[in-house]
């Protein structure tokens, strides 16, 4: 299990899993050998280099729903922190990118099951505008419309599977080209 871990301003990438038998955390790319025993609903006994820790672990409402927040308290204080799947703010992160770019096709960014189109070949679209769905890694992802645009093409149908890269709609700028605009149009 790989998580980005958030406490206050650090954020340290994290896995737990097991290797021959014993349970190892990788902290920002140091492993360490762990005990960890479940003592109630809540609560555990981990002992780490040596040292036997007792915490207490407890969800947390967050208001964006990809962080998982939760409250750890010790012995020493309580501390609130938020895991994220690293996939998601990678998928985040690319469809970011692809709203900034100037490209009007839109291609999957992962691989994937077209489960909705939304628009069909001559669409006025707004910026923003949900074009299709797409199921990858079991999650919905919504492309959107990164400007207002007119649908030219849709190159996927649904229930299709998409390798990444695949294009998926092509777009047109709404954007009069030059000679077209508002200015040059007949007066009467």
């Amino acid at each position: 299990m790989k998580r980005t871990l958030v406490v206050a301003d650090e954020t340290v990438e994290l896995e737990i899993y097991r290797r021959r038998g014993t349970t190892v955390m990788t902290w920002d790319g140091v492993e360490v050998p762990l005990d960890i025993v479940k003592v109630e609903r809540s609560s555990y006994s981990i002992i780490m280099e040596g040292r036997s820790v007792g915490v207490n672990i407890d969800r947390i409402r967050n208001p964006d729903p990809d962080l998982h927040g939760f409250r750890a308290a010790t012995y020493d204080g309580a501390y609130e922190f938020t895991l994220q799947d690293p996939r998601k703010a990678l998928l985040a992160e690319a469809m970011a990118r692809s709203k900034r770019s100037e490209a009007k096709l839109l291609i999957a960014l992962m691989p994937g099951k077209v489960l909705k189109l939304l628009v069909q070949p001559g669409d006025i679209v707004e910026e923003g505008q949900p074009l299709l769905i797409l199921e990858a890694m079991k999650m919905q992802n919504e492309y959107t419309a990164p400007t207002a645009s007119r649908v030219s093409a849709i190159h996927v149908e649904e229930g299709a599977n998409l390798e990444i890269h695949a294009p998926m709609i092509s777009l047109q700028n709404l954007e009069p080209a030059e000679g077209e605009g508002p200015e040059s149009a007949p007066k009467g």
